[in-house]
Parts: structure tokens; sequence; C-alpha cells
């Protein structure tokens, strides 16, 4: 996959059959988009051509910008979109100037002057333009003018829902990790920056790795323990089982969330080291013990808990 950031240094593309989104997860409904343009692209001898936006949309119009937060980083989208098997990725600044182009614009002088599409494939909710007046009937339109095709692909739905960025946060929110993964089609994930703590976890026989949050946009799950795997340059190419907990730590009087990672049979210093830490399930929530003796005896139940969970994710 070919990466361009630059409008105006872009390649004549191929048959190009293009969409544009914003791509946030990367998720099955996102997939079952690209899957479609692979398709008409072999049928034609063309290229897929996705448009991505960066920031986030939401960030520029939104009257609380700092409150956005995404599933993907600009890189995390990239390296999803290149295992799908896209040709091109072109990632377009989104500024307020481009978030006020009219729906016509948006077509003529921004689509149609750069891509000279021969294909558009969008969702079925694909809205464009200032003040989202564009839609799939005005696509159409241009396209019979302009000479290029229009295709819109359904709604993806997974056990009776719509599959969405928007259903995918609300589930991480609400520590449904389980539906979060199943309409993403791969385990949650983020990445972080092993730092030192104040090493109580090792006094007791669980010893962890304290993150620090690399992404400040990233969406990270509420407080609570849940069953992870975890994987970096450090560990080799293992993936190695987990268990996590985010939160202040009420039975040592935290005064601060930290997260931190216990990694099943494991104890090797990985300070200053970056880790991923697939999320796959939540085993429960934040609780405050009578002492380290009581939050010792229950992180052993977890571990076993985490081991029993990630049995079922070899």
């Amino acid at each position: 996959m070919t990466v361009h950031y630059d409008l105006n240094q872009l390649p004549a593309f191929k048959h190009a059959v293009i969409t544009t989104g914003a791509f946030d997860g990367v998720h099955i409904g996102h997939q079952q988009i690209i899957s479609r343009m692979k398709q008409i692209a072999l049928e034609v001898g063309g290229e897929t051509v996705i448009i991505t936006f960066h920031p986030h949309p939401r960030k520029i119009i939104s009257s609380i910008p700092g409150e956005i937060k995404q599933l993907t980083s600009l890189e995390e989208r990239i390296e999803l979109l290149e295992k799908n098997e896209v040709d091109h990725l072109v990632v377009v600044n989104f500024d307020y100037a481009f978030s006020n182009l009219s729906a016509n614009q948006y077509v003529k002088d921004f689509l149609f002057d750069h891509f000279h599409p021969h294909t558009i494939i969008v969702g079925y909710d694909h809205r464009f333009g200032n003040g989202r007046n564009g839609n799939f009937e005005l696509l159409k339109k241009f396209g019979e003018e302009l000479q290029f095709k229009v295709e819109e692909i359904n709604e993806k739905i997974v056990a009776g829902e719509i599959v969405s960025s928007t259903h995918i946060r609300n589930y991480l929110s609400e520590n449904n990790i389980e539906k979060a993964n199943a309409l993403l089609g791969y385990a949650y994930h983020f990445d972080g920056f092993v730092v030192r703590g104040n090493q109580i976890g090792r006094t007791i026989g669980f010893p962890t790795a304290n993150l620090h949050i690399n992404n400040e946009e990233k969406i990270i799950p509420s407080n609570g323990v849940y069953a992870v795997k975890v994987k970096g340059s450090c560990l080799g190419n293992d993936v190695l089982d987990g268990m996590m907990n985010i939160g202040i730590r009420p039975t040592v009087d935290g005064q601060k969330k930290v997260i931190e990672v216990h990694i099943l049979n494991f104890d090797e210093d990985i300070y200053e080291q970056n880790l991923t830490v697939l999320v796959y399930e939540y085993i429960r929530g934040e609780v405050k013990f009578d002492g380290l003796d009581a939050l010792k005896s229950q992180l052993a139940k977890d571990k076993i808990t985490a081991a029993t969970i990630l049995n079922k994710y070899k």
C-alpha cells in the first residue's frame, strides 16, 4: 500500500475505485466496503484508493474537540488498511477550510478533480460537504454528469445491530469488550511505555508493568480488571497472556489513575520498553480490599480467571 499526504502530488490512478471516510477502527463494516472495492477493481483492472482524513473531522467541527476519543491513531489505521491490502491511502488534512466545502465543491473540486474515479463506493449513511448536505443521490447525479459510477453498500449487521465506530466506542466505555471486539473483527488494543511504579505488586508476587499511554486521543477502557494479551519487541515474537488493572488502586491509597499489566508467568525487566496491550474480556470492577493479603488472594483468583478466558483465544 502506498500512502500519499499531498493532494498536489498524487499519481494518475488507473480506473480508481475510491471511498472516503475517517475509517476509525477499520471495523468489519469498513472491511465490507474494502472487500467490494477490491472486487470491482479486479473486474475493471483498477486500483483501490481510500481517502481518509486527519485529524478526525469531529475534532474540527465539534464545539468540544478535546472530548473526541478515537479507536485508532492514524498510524494504526495505516497498519490495518495495509493488512486489508488496499492499493493506495490518501491522507487529507481536514481543516476548517476543507470542512466548509459545499457538497457540490466536495464532489467536483475534490473527488473528481484529484482522483478521476471510475467508481465511488459509499456506506449506507454517507454524508459529505458543509452541513453534511451531500448524499448518495447527489453523488449519482454527478456520476451521470461526469461519467463515474456510484455504489452504495448496505449496513453490516452483527447480532441484529448495525456495525459503527460509535457503537464500538460505547461498548468499550461500558466494559463490553467482547461485543466491541466482535464489531471490530479483532481485539481492541493500545500502546504504552513501561514506567517505574511503586512496585507494590512485586512485594505480593504480582509484578506489574505500569504503562504511560502515548496517545492522549486513544480510547482507554473504564476502570476495572481485564484479561489481556501483550506483545512488543522486548518480548521477542511472543504474545503473552496477562491481566490488566485500570484505576486508582484504592487498597494502597492510590491518588492517581494508573494502567498496570501483570504478565502471567513472566518476571523480567522491561522498563522503558513499549508494549501493545490487546484487550479481550472484562473480569471485574475495581475494589478496595482490607489490606494487601486480601488483595493478593483476589489477584490469585483473577489470574486463574484470566488464564481460563485467554485459553479461548489461543
